[in-house]
């Protein structure tokens, strides 16, 4: 019986479901105001003339319009929160007044007498019957469980047509109670949209204790990124969880859908201005070739191989040594294009592995991503990093060069430049064996391109400090930090791969493109970025209260305090890409090279750690 009511009740629509509460309230205002009069004189009491009937009937009359002006036929029973009780109390105390106004004025007419005593029996009894329905009804109609319907009610940034959609659909999901919107606009404010209040952005807070908010969900799509950036750090920091709709292109035009409801991505707080990718450069680069990446199920491999494909190549080679990876990629790629994409599954450091790779397919292009990369691994695994990223860069650069390779680019990073870790000075090596490699092909004329490609550190990626937050937040905390003024450079892995195609576009052999990366982050307000995005609140000293703590462990070996771009910051030049510079070529010369990677390459044959140590960093100084 109960099952059946509640289903009957919340399929009614909202504006039956109003008119069902305001015909229960007026009968009992009327029970209420009855039941004053009775109690007052000790009997049943029954009105003796025509004046004292408009008394009772004004009572309703007065006090309906005043609990629409408060709201209290907005909220849905089932989402009420319990500190509606106050508002009910105000509703009925307005109400009250009023009507003992109009009952004085009836009096000084000679109307009638109203006891002293029947305006407080009144408003108690009337507090009674309105606030106790509403709780009743709402224990009667909620699952004998006592599980909640909703983890919490919801709001709603922007009343624009967005806003309206996405309410409706919200609503239709029976298990979201949306408390309001919240909107810039002051013209909007107090008004309702799609039956919903508008609210101040100042009035978030009253939103989240009043009603119990737990998230707030950005509906602004046409909105640029820096103005995303602005709403989202106005708002952030009160506890609650920040989600937001997709670009207003990627949504199907005129429907919203639940599930289109994403997560704030952190580089959407970074602030860079997206700038649209050269269309002639990257068809220059993909369309009706044959490319292989190296490191295809990586996390820059894997976004390179995403965006390839959407550029028409004849073939796409996914070169990777991780079996599950190689799988994953391969699996998402020919399920969602129709492009050929080949697995090949193999090592870096298997030379003739690399060779039949680029022979069988006439790999015309080739995006050397596959490295060891992860600072303090590498670190305590000096040699296979040596191994794998010197010499199987070497492997690669040598097979495209032998084998025809029109373009070659590797992808290289910020921690080459004056490297003190292993990692570093490995990806040193990679540049300048891809500018050996360069200088060969000029030499003897082939026509052949090799760059490199420099960039810092890619929010996501795999085994960087994004992932890591994430998974400590998702555990309580804390979140670790090696030094709270540790400042990284940071862009989306999407911005890295659309820049890494364009750049391998705009070579001319021999060439180091550095990324513009913009201002460099410090680590900690990544880290409470992250956290008040979560909805969580930094527990310090100032806050002891606060839900989830970040600690400083001290740096790791071989960790910089920060990242460098350039060698020679002054002798950098612009490309006719406005995110892509050209920084100064290598002076290293070729012999120079060559005799240390015979060094390098003895020391590792024979696992003498400390003088492959020696070998790689004293070759890059």
């Amino acid at each position: 019986m109960q099952k059946a009511l509640s289903s009957t009740l919340a399929n009614l629509p909202g504006s039956w479901k109003r008119v069902i509460l305001i015909a229960f309230d007026v009968v009992a205002l009327f029970i209420a105001l009855w039941g004053s009069y009775a109690l007052r004189y000790g009997v049943v009491y029954h009105p003796t003339g025509l004046n004292q009937v408009l008394v009772i009937v004004s009572a309703p009359l007065i006090a309906i319009p005043i609990f629409v002006r408060l709201g209290l036929y907005r909220s849905v029973i089932r989402y009420l929160p319990e500190r509606a009780i106050w508002t009910i109390l105000q509703a009925m105390t307005i109400a009250t007044l009023c009507w003992v106004v109009l009952a004085f004025l009836s009096e000084m007419t000679g109307q009638g007498m109203v006891p002293r005593s029947v305006p407080v029996l009144y408003w108690a009894l009337g507090s009674i019957l309105v606030g106790g329905s509403r709780f009743a009804a709402k224990r009667l109609l909620l699952p004998k469980s006592g599980k909640r319907l909703t983890a919490g009610a919801v709001a709603i940034y922007g009343a624009g047509a967005a806003g309206a959609q996405l309410a409706v659909a919200l609503r239709n999901q029976r298990n979201t109670f949306i408390a309001g919107f919240v909107d810039d606009n002051p013209a909007l404010r107090g008004r309702e949209v799609a039956g919903v209040k508008v609210f101040s952005p100042q009035d978030l807070r009253y939103l989240v204790t009043e009603y119990g908010v737990k998230e707030i969900i950005l509906s602004i799509p046409s909105a640029g990124a820096a103005r995303q950036k602005e709403i989202i750090a106005r708002i952030s920091g009160q506890g609650i969880k920040i989600r937001t709709l997709p670009p207003l292109g990627d949504l199907v035009s005129g429907k919203f859908l639940v599930n289109q409801i994403r997560e704030i991505d952190i580089d959407e707080l970074l602030g860079r201005s997206s700038v649209p990718p050269d269309v002639d450069l990257v068809r220059a680069m993909i369309a009706g070739k044959t490319i292989m990446v190296t490191g295809a199920g990586g996390s820059i491999g894997s976004e390179l191989c995403r965006l390839i494909v959407k550029w028409s190549p004849q073939r796409l080679i996914l070169f990777e040594a991780n079996e599950f990876a190689l799988y994953q990629i391969d699996r998402e790629l020919s399920g969602s294009s129709d492009q050929a994409v080949v697995p090949v599954l193999g090592s870096i450091v298997d030379r003739a592995r690399v060779e039949h790779a680029i022979k069988q397919f006439g790999v015309q292009v080739v995006f050397h991503a596959a490295a060891h990369k992860h600072v303090p691994l590498v670190e305590a695994n000096a040699l296979e990093g040596i191994y794998n990223n010197v010499i199987g860069s070497l492997n690669v650069a040598s097979a495209a060069f032998e084998f025809g390779v029109d373009s070659f680019v590797l992808i290289s990073s910020d921690k080459a430049v004056h490297p003190t870790n292993v990692m570093g000075a490995t990806k040193r090596w990679a540049e300048l064996i891809v500018a050996q490699m360069s200088r060969r092909a000029l030499e003897k004329k082939t026509g052949q391109r090799f760059c490199s490609v420099r960039f810092g550190n890619v929010l996501g990626s795999n085994g960087s400090v994004v992932p890591l937050f994430k998974e400590q937040i998702a555990k309580g905390g804390p979140l670790t930090l090696t030094d709270p003024t540790m400042t990284r450079y940071f862009m989306s892995i999407h911005e890295a791969a659309e820049l890494i195609v364009q750049a391998g576009a705009l070579s001319e052999g021999g060439d180091v493109f550095v990324l513009e990366m913009g201002e460099p982050i410090l680590i900690r307000d990544l880290a409470e970025n992250m956290i008040r995005l979560a909805g969580f609140s930094v527990r310090d000293e100032e806050h002891p209260d606060g839900d989830i703590d970040i600690l400083t462990v001290g740096k790791r070996p071989g960790e910089k305090m920060y990242e460098e771009l350039f060698y020679d910051d002054t002798n950098v030049t612009k490309t006719r890409h406005t995110k892509i510079l050209r920084a100064a070529n290598s002076d290293t010369t070729k012999d120079a090279i060559d005799n240390a990677l015979l060094e390098l390459t003895s020391a590792l044959k024979s696992q003498d750690e400390p003088e492959a140590r020696r070998v790689l960093f004293e070759a890059i100084q």
